[in-house]
This record gives C-alpha cells, structure tokens and sequence, in this order.
C-alpha cells in the first residue's frame, strides 16, 4: 500500500514546467498530497450542456408494430400520422474564454433545436452555435445572458509535451450523475485508427470515461487542458478503460475560427501520399516502416513550392515525428496561416529540409455546382468542379485533385438506377476525358447510347457501358 501511495505521490508532484525534476517524495505529508487544489481551480470551468430537438416522425399502429408482421412486411408496414417527439441528449463542455466561450463535441449539439449550459454552480444559461465541425468533431458555443460576468476558464495547453505515462484528469458529467473527475494516464498519443472524425489523431487514456463525459475536459497535472474527451471504446455503453480525446492543438484552431468568425480553412500541403510499409522501407533503404511516401503532389500547393517531389518520404514537419498520413494531415491542420515550417525529407541520398509556408486551399476552379438534367445516364446527379478547398471538405479521400465530383444523387433518378454514387469522381465519357463541368455538359450533348462512363470510386477506376 505504502508502494502505490509513494507511486501516487511521484506522479501527483509531477511538474506543471519542464525544467523542475521529479523527485520520491521524503516524508508523510508529501505522501499525502491530493488531487482537490487542482480539481478546485479547473472543474469551474467544466459545464453540463443539454440539449433538445423536436423530431417529426410518422407513428406505426401498433397491431402492425410486431415482430411477426414486421418479419414479413418490413418497412411496408402502414403507417399513421405524422407526430413530434422531443428528443434530449447530454453532454459536458470547457469554458476556454471568461466572456463564455465554451468548446464541446460536434456530436452532443448536432440538430440541437435548443442548447442548455448548466454551471458548475448551478447557474443555467442559454447558448447559441457559433461553430460546429463535424471533421474534427468539436463544436464552439457562445453562453447568452451572462451581463459582463466573467467565468473561470482553463488554459489550453499544447500537447507536444505530453508523453505516453503522464497523469492526467477527465472531467466531465458522465450518465448525468452530476459533475465527475476520474484519473489516469496518457495510454497512447496519435492514435490514427480511431475512424472517429476525419482528422484521426487522438490522445488514448485511462481515465474512466463514460456516455455524458463528451465535450468534457482532459487535463494534465498543471491544469490546463490537453484534450476534449471525444468517444470510448466499448461493448456496453461504459468505460473499459479506453478513451479518447482530441488534442488541444485542434481545439485551439477550431476555437480560434470561432473567435474571428470566419469558416473554418485548414492550410494545406498540396501533396499526397501513403504508409510507408516494411516491404517499401526496404526497396527505399529505410532503417524502420515510418513516414509518408508522397505519390501526388499538386503544382499550385505550398509542398511544389518547397520543391516536394513524388517518390519523397516525410518523415517529420517541424521536428516532429510523422508516422503515417493521418499524422501529417493532422500537424498540417493545425498550423497557422502564413506560418514557415520545416518538413524532414529522406531521400536516395539522404535527409533534406524543406521550408514552406502554410497558406489556405484555393477555390480554383470554382466549383460551378449544377444538378444535371436531360435523358442521358448522368440525369439527377449534382456534381461539381473539384478544387483544393473541395477536396478539403469532402475528406481528402478522393485520390484525385481536379475533376467532376458527384456531391448529389436524386433518388430514383436515371443516375441512381445506373449506380452513380456520390463522392464519384467522373474522369471519362465514350472516351472523350472530363475535366470540368462544362466539359461534362458538352460531352453530354455530342453523346447517344450506348454510354461508356469511366470514374474513379474509392481509389479504383471503374468503366461501364449504359444501353
């Protein structure tokens, strides 16, 4: 017992600055240090946010609602009329400005018809929306009524100096017990096979987080938050001791959108790539599988710029390790608009220094939206020009960087019944090659049956004849 007070006690006098050193504590009253001085300062900070919306549903009678008709008949079910249903939901939030700004997740606001935040001491507002991405799925609230008050806040800190073992703090309002902090440690940093948000990069801890402790607050042992609490890995709906949590420098970017109203632009690299696995890192002479080999890079982005080259292996941007690309996406992500850095190149020959400036996507071409019409196989679908910030929007994911993208299929239409879907890129039509949307008109109006369509789907290249 005395063991895990003295192990306790090490990680509590863990220090709030690099340079003090830690030390076993020497006597009983270091042994008994706590935790409550700590809690004190930041759990006012932390909120409860409710949330309602009034769901329009169509009500099923109940003789038909069984599961012996429902065996049979499925969604062809009568139904009655339609009806309004109140639907709740919980969360917690981080109060990141004394004029009350609070930062929470995407997913406890989305549809909100009407968002609630209790304080700690009791005190209930209203709250309006001013940010919400569901990319990183963090969301910015403005409380309303506060008359000049000013509320207590925690420091956003950065998380390059958080390391796998540190001692950190979850607090939240988990199941809406009321307001709850649990402890643990840094399990892992840069978690990138999450699937939670597009921007997979989390912090993993111990800390017990369970359903309501979303938007809450994880902080380490200096009290200033290193990451929003975002999701749990679970088979029940409670803690098995698996939680995630999106890093601070994140929140810091949507947070800073939010504080100068503009839409939330990510900078971009202009460049592409994939997992550097052990088959390549031997073909290229690495010493381990670790980087991003670049197979795309766009001429009018900052990586061409910085003489970035296809076959190039990053394997850090401003001395940071970058291990795959979801960790490049994310250190590129939160970077400040006009900011220079550094990315670490490996080539042949060795190691190289690139400097670029990280400048926002341009919306070059411009995306010339249109729902396509006529008896042709594309009837119904709504495409659009793709271009950097497009492509930003839609995920990245498209392997393509120019082209005509599916945004929109109308069901029923002549394009749902050939199986065009969105998110397809729309590269060729009775092989003439489709750049843009009016290049896709004008090869529509020369074309007649049978149709041979070429897109790309999800890193394939699919071709079809449509008779």
């Amino acid at each position: 017992m005395r063991a895990l007070l003295i192990f306790l006690a090490v990680l509590a006098t863990a220090m709030p600055a690099a340079a003090q050193q830690q030390a076993v504590p020497r006597s009983e009253e270091q042994i008994r240090l706590t935790f409550a001085p700590l809690v004190r300062e930041a759990a006012p900070a932390v909120v409860n946010i409710y949330t309602r919306r009034l769901v329009r549903e169509r009500a099923i009678d109940p003789l038909f609602d069984d599961p012996f008709f429902r065996r049979f008949f499925g969604d062809r079910l009568p139904a009655g009329p339609m009806r309004e249903r109140e639907q709740t939901a919980l969360g917690s939030g981080v109060i990141v400005r004394s004029d009350g700004l609070v930062v929470t997740n995407h997913h406890v606001i989305e549809g909100a018809d009407e968002i609630r935040v209790v304080l700690s001491d009791r005190r209930e507002f209203d709250a309006e929306l001013v940010l919400s991405d569901q990319r990183t799925d963090l969301a910015v609230l403005q409380i309303e009524g506060l008359d000049g008050r000013s509320l207590p806040v925690i420091e956003i800190a950065g998380t390059d100096g958080l390391e796998v073992g540190d001692l950190v703090l979850a607090i939240g309002n988990p199941f809406g017990v009321g307001q709850t902090v649990t402890m643990g440690i840094v399990s892992a940093l840069a978690r990138t096979t999450v699937g939670i948000s597009d921007y997979s990069f989390f912090i993993q801890t111990d800390a017990a987080i369970n359903p309501g402790n979303s938007g809450g607050a994880l902080i380490d042992v200096g009290g200033r938050l290193v990451g929003v609490n975002t999701a749990i890995f679970s088979r029940d709906g409670g803690s098995l001791g698996i939680g995630f949590a999106v890093p601070a420098d994140m929140v810091r970017s949507v947070v800073r959108a939010a504080e100068e109203g503009r839409a939330l632009v990510r900078p971009w690299l202009g460049a592409a790539g994939q997992p550097v696995t052990a088959e390549i890192a031997d073909s290229l002479g690495l010493e381990r599988p670790a980087g991003v080999l670049i197979n795309r890079v766009d001429g009018r982005g900052p990586a061409a710029d910085a003489g970035l080259r296809v076959g190039d292996v990053v394997t850090a941007l401003d001395g940071r390790p970058v291990d795959e690309p979801e960790a490049l996406r994310y250190r590129i992500a939160t970077l400040d608009e006009g900011q220079r850095s550094t990315l670490t190149v490996q080539r042949p020959d060795g190691p190289v220094d690139l400097s670029f400036v990280a400048a926002l996507p341009p919306e070059d071409p411009p995306r010339d939206v249109t729902r396509l019409t006529g008896r042709t196989p594309f009837a119904g679908a709504e495409v659009a020009n793709l271009n950097p910030v497009l492509v930003q929007e839609l995920g990245d994911d498209l392997g393509v960087e120019r082209g005509v993208v599916v945004l929109d299929v109308g069901p029923g239409s002549p394009a749902d019944r050939v199986g065009i879907e969105p998110m397809d890129v729309i590269t060729g039509l009775d092989g003439r090659q489709i750049e843009t949307v009016d290049g896709l008109e004008q090869a529509i109006r020369g074309s007649q049956p049978p149709w041979r369509i070429s897109l790309r789907r999800g890193g394939r290249l699919l071709t079809s004849v449509i008779r």
